[in-house]
């Protein structure tokens, strides 16, 4: 049986309306590169942009730079000066931010379940002890 032109015409509109889509509106900040690993981390604990660079083996400053600014222009982040010597900065998601934390567990789960091994804690782990290597050879 065929689609009527006035069923064609509204899946249509469906498409084009995705500037009012509340999973576009997700997507568009949870699909930046490493965003998703940054709330991932956060949702653990506060972290200073060293410990953060860190657990993300392979991102450069710049970008970490980059990615913690605009969580924090859309207020998913919130950045925390300390006042002492030397300056202490850290970084927590906020309440808004705490609400994608269902969202990155799924997804988390999605990878354990359905991506294979390196999705899983193993491949997790084994990138952080990586990364933490790096750092004791280089200092």
């Amino acid at each position: 049986m065929a689609k009527s032109s006035d069923s064609v015409r509204s899946s249509k509109a469906a498409v084009r309306s995705n500037a009012d889509c509340g999973v576009c509106a997700t997507a568009e900040i949870l699909c930046s590169k490493w965003t998703a690993i940054i709330i991932r981390d956060l949702a653990e604990d506060n972290a200073r942009f060293c410990e953060l660079e860190r657990s993300l083996a392979g991102i450069s400053p710049r970008t970490l730079s980059l990615r913690l600014r605009e969580l924090e222009e859309n207020g998913i982040v919130e950045r925390r000066t300390f006042a002492e010597v030397p300056p202490r900065v850290e970084y927590a998601l906020t309440k808004k931010g705490e609400a994608l934390i269902p969202i990155v567990a799924a997804m988390r789960s999605y990878g354990e379940n359905w991506l294979g091994e390196l999705c899983g804690r193993e491949g997790r782990e084994a990138a952080r002890a990586a990364a933490r290597a790096k750092v004791k050879t280089a200092a």
